[in-house]
């Protein structure tokens, strides 16, 4: 017979999950015990709980597979919260498990005892506490519930102590989770003549594409429907690289850096087609014209009453929608093409670093033209990650990686972290200002240990950009709370044995990437810069 422990570590293992990230507690260690006894599964201890969350995170956006993660009671499990309200709002899949008091001490006063059930019941799709009866019952369920539809993340809770206890049944072999996603059937006809009546009376519709459209394959469609309709398209920031950036319709991501130069694209329009779009990053009312809006998804149109004249919902799986729409009998539309392509124009030349120039900019271009297509870029928030969004040539969506739903600074370590584990032989850089870097430079012990090649690029503008640029346009003193003066007059040559190099100009730089990347474990290249760049480039106007 196999123990509770066991049977945890092989039904993970058996769906496929590759690492489990945590801080151990005294009850976890018979967990712990048994991840190193199975083969293709693995524990790995990281500084803080946080950290394990947002990795495992990242793991499940990588993989699909749900990433998995463990804290102990109390101030383990608060922890841990932070990066589990990260895979929920960010639609990473993901499983949380956390120690909680066996069934006698649940309702005690007890050293370290809170309501676990309570705690993650707002910041998951699902929490529940399994028994050793039915382990592997609950993570199979807690796996489909994390992957299907809108992933996101679950919380299982396991009572101490019964790690070693035996379990009197289990299946010799796992299957493999493979969930039936629901597949909506075609559109029915009076659906298609509502969308067709819209689509055929405007002349000028937009398509805005958003986080929903990254879990499904639908490239090739959207690049189709839009030269259908000659439709511009629009993209959220994480859904950046869903559309070619350098197709005639591609007009820019909303929210991020220029957004008011994208919004005279799609302040034009008397039609917005949502394809995937997930309000979750930015919404629809926030910088819709008032026109109607068609949205396409599993989950209807969150919009605030009244604030848009008209919406068609039209729920089921985007590439079945996307295939019906392609059918209707609809005229191209009037978009001036040189116009569009005047406008992308304009925003890229103004997102270009000037010549002999040291800022944001520099350092976003400088590392662009180092790392390959094929490398991974974790941003964390700030004012750096608004240039990103819009700047970074981004040809697919997992090759850049942020948070936008839950937006926590101290993302871009932990998700370079997992991006390198998921991705061995992938260059991977880590893109943060100094504040995200002092939140998590702690986990450079964990890439030290692990000998991770992850090039971590901080911008030192020795404040919290973003805040100050807010300060400033309501007329506050735009440096109280907001200056850090973190940098020394002497660099360090190391943080917790990863190698530093500083520099401030743009020739330094790229021969500090070039070596950072050639070598064979962590580097910390601290790029001093000013926060000048930021005033005209971010927080623009979306309407």
């Amino acid at each position: 017979m196999s123990t509770v422990a066991e049977v945890f570590a092989h039904t993970l293992k058996e769906i496929g999950v590759r690492y489990v990230f945590g801080v151990p507690s005294g009850n976890m260690i018979d967990y712990v015990e048994a991840l190193r006894k199975e083969d293709g599964i693995d524990f790995i201890l990281v500084g803080h709980e946080a950290t394990a969350a947002f990795l495992a995170g990242v793991c499940g956006r990588l993989t699909g597979v749900p990433g998995a993660c463990f804290a102990t009671f109390g101030p383990g499990a608060t922890n841990l919260s932070t990066g589990v309200g990260g895979a929920q709002l960010d639609r990473f899949p993901l499983l949380a498990f956390t120690d909680e008091m066996p069934d006698e001490l649940l309702k005690r006063t007890v050293q370290m005892n809170i309501n676990h059930q309570q705690l993650f019941f707002p910041l998951t799709k699902w929490t529940t506490r399994l028994n050793e009866n039915n382990v592997e019952e609950i993570i199979l369920k807690g796996a489909g519930i994390a992957t299907d539809d809108q992933p996101g993340a679950v919380h299982i809770g396991i009572p101490a102590g019964i790690g070693g206890n035996q379990v009197q049944k289990v299946k010799a072999e796992v299957d493999y989770l493979r969930l039936e996603k629901k597949r909506w059937s075609p559109l029915v006809a009076d659906q298609i003549a509502k969308v067709e009546k819209l689509i055929q009376k405007c002349k000028k519709p937009v398509l805005a594409v958003g986080l929903s459209a990254v879990h499904v394959k639908i490239n090739e469609q959207l690049v189709a429907l839009a030269e259908k309709l000659q439709a511009p398209v629009v993209l959220t920031p994480m859904a950046k690289g869903l559309f070619p950036e350098n197709h005639p319709l591609y007009a820019g991501v909303l929210f991020h850096a220029l957004s008011n130069q994208v919004a005279k694209v799609y302040s034009q329009a008397d039609l917005v087609i949502g394809i995937g779009y997930d309000p979750v990053e930015f919404n629809y009312e926030d910088w819709m014209p008032e026109v109607p809006l068609i949205h396409i998804d599993q989950q209807e149109a969150d919009v605030a009453n009244g604030k848009i004249p008209e919406v068609f919902n039209v729920l089921g799986a985007l590439d079945l929608a996307l295939n019906e729409l392609q059918k209707l009998d609809v005229n191209p539309k009037a978009w001036d093409h040189q116009v569009l392509e005047a406008n992308k124009q304009h925003i890229l030349q103004m997102l270009t670093p000037k010549d002999d120039s040291f800022g944001s900019l520099a350092v976003l271009d400088g590392l662009r033209k180092v790392l390959p297509d094929e490398g991974i870029l974790n941003v964390d928030v700030g004012a750096h990650l608004h240039l990103v969004g819009q700047q970074w040539r981004t040809p697919k969506p997992e090759k850049l990686l942020m948070t936008n739903g839950w937006s926590s600074m101290g993302f871009a370590i932990p998700a370079a972290l997992a991006a390198k584990l998921c991705n061995p032989d992938l260059p991977v850089a880590a893109l943060m200002g100094d504040c995200g870097f002092l939140m998590m430079v702690g986990e450079l012990a964990t890439a030290k240990r692990l000998n991770l090649n992850i090039v971590f690029v901080v911008i030192y503008d020795e404040s919290l950009s973003l805040i100050s640029i807010k300060q400033n346009k309501k007329n506050f003193d735009s440096s109280y709370g907001t200056d850090l003066h973190l940098l020394s007059d002497e660099p360090t040559n190391h943080y917790f044995g990863v190698s530093v190099v500083r520099v401030t100009n743009s020739e330094a730089y790229k021969i500090a990437l070039e070596k950072a990347f050639a070598g064979d474990g962590p580097v910390v290249i601290e790029a001093v810069v000013s926060n000048n760049e930021y005033e005209d480039l971010v927080l623009q106007p979306n309407k």
